[in-house]
């Protein structure tokens, strides 16, 4: 490469940090058993995510990177840190921002922050308004993909 980079360049570098970065997460995510590493390297791979969407993505990209920060910190038990950012992208979202699919993760995330902080109440409330959230996503495509990936989400026994 001769001389500096473009601002264009630098941002899209940062595009595919960011999405790389979420990938790695999801990957670590993903796996039914982790070592100590492995859920550093969960961690910081969320955080960077976060970054480089600050530097190159919109709020949205931002919040949907807190949604999975709020998930590794659940995944990790760590619950004042997975309430932090599960609250922060769903007053997000709920703000009429993102697609119709995001309002439901953001509960979901809610409902497994709230699981992980032994908050019942709350759990079983988020867990629902996700359910019934997810029930009606638009596309296809990505109603299926949200059940899916609620399953993860324990069940209340009530």
């Amino acid at each position: 490469m001769d001389g500096e980079p473009t601002q264009e360049m630098i941002e899209e570098w940062h595009r595919w940090f960011a999405m790389s970065c979420n990938n790695r997460a999801w990957d670590l995510i993903d796996r039914s058993v982790r070592t100590e590493k492995d859920n550093r390297e969960m961690l910081l791979n969320a955080y960077a995510a976060v970054y480089h969407w600050s530097k190159a993505g919109t709020l949205v990209h931002i919040a949907r990177a807190d949604m999975l920060l709020a998930r590794v910190y659940s995944l990790l038990k760590k619950p004042e840190e997975a309430m932090m950012y599960a609250r922060g992208c769903l007053a997000f979202f709920e703000k009429g921002q993102g697609e119709d699919w995001d309002l439901a993760y953001a509960h979901a995330e809610m409902a497994l922050a709230a699981w992980s902080a032994d908050d019942k109440p709350l759990y079983i409330r988020h867990y629902y308004a996700a359910y019934e959230l997810g029930k009606v996503i638009k596309d296809e495509e990505d109603r299926l993909i949200f059940q899916e990936e609620f399953k993860r989400i324990p069940k209340p026994h009530e």
